[in-house]
Formats: C-alpha cells, structure tokens, sequence
C-alpha cells in the first residue's frame, strides 16, 4: 500500500531536509561519541552517560525514519502557481468570520508545517476540509471537538510568484 500523499510547501520541505541533516551530521555523531566513551568505562549497567546515549540514540533514530518516510510522501505544492485563485486550495490565506463577526486568518498547509500559534492548519485539520473549495461569501460548517461552528470566508489569498 502506498502511503497517503504528504502535500507540504516547498519551505515545508526545506524545513523537515533541514532537521533530517542536523540529525544526522551534527547531533547522532555527538551521540555515538558519548555511547562510545561511556562504554569504555566499564560496567554500563550503571553508567548514566553510556544508557542515557541509547536511549538517545533510538529516539534519533526513530525520528530520521519518520523524516525520511515524510520526505519520500512528500508532495510539494508551490500555492504560488495556484491556478483558482478565487477558492481555498493548499497554500490559501483565509480570512474567515464568526456568527460574532469575530474574524481570524489562517494559512492552509501540509500536516508536517502546522503551527497553530502562527496561524499555520494542517490540510488535513478539520477546519482545512471544512473550507477546501470555498469561495469568498461561501459559509462553512466546521466540527470541531467542542461542538460545531460555522464560518464565513470573507478573504482569500495566495502568495506571488
């Protein structure tokens, strides 16, 4: 079975490259440097050093495979070459209103780049399938876990090329 498409913005994928190569030329060769000393000291049934560096060690390892799956999914989207400009698609700045005209903009973008504090929703978050296809005016029912809301798209927007 072939994974599920990884949609994610070229910086996106910059981004997970970045953390892959850091981890992988940088922080595992320090690590294996520890393990390797603290071994040398002996007993390592009681050697903090030498079981903290396994264990760190496994958690690098762990993280390179989940980046490496990540990057081999990965479907880059440049939301610059979006083509309907006029509806929500990956890459969209949305400005959208609440029944209180309370409004917020969040961008649409892959899973691996989602920052709620930057305004960043992953394509897949439930408010990101509520407003794929909307166009401006269009309502949108969202289920959220407290309860459903409704939204309006008051604003789109995508980046130059």
């Amino acid at each position: 079975m072939e994974p599920r498409p990884n949609y994610i913005t070229p910086s996106g994928l910059a981004a997970l490259k970045a953390r892959y190569d850091h981890l992988l030329a940088k922080e595992r060769p320090e690590i294996v440097e520890i393990v390797s000393w603290a071994a040398g000291n002996g007993d390592r049934s009681e050697n903090g050093d030498y079981l903290y560096g396994r264990k760190r060690m496994r958690e690098i390892d762990r993280e390179l495979a989940h980046l490496a799956r990540r990057m081999k999914a990965a479907k880059v989207v440049d939301p610059r070459q979006q083509a309907d400009r006029g509806r929500v698609w990956f890459g969209a700045t949305v400005t959208i209103a609440d029944e209180d005209d309370e409004q917020r903009s969040l961008t649409l973008v892959g899973d691996d780049e989602q920052d709620a504090g930057k305004g960043l929703v992953g394509w897949s978050a439930p408010i990101a399938r509520a407003l794929r296809g909307a166009a401006i005016g269009d309502l949108r029912l969202v289920r959220l876990p407290g309860g459903e809301k409704e939204w309006e798209v008051v604003a789109i927007s995508y980046p130059r090329g």
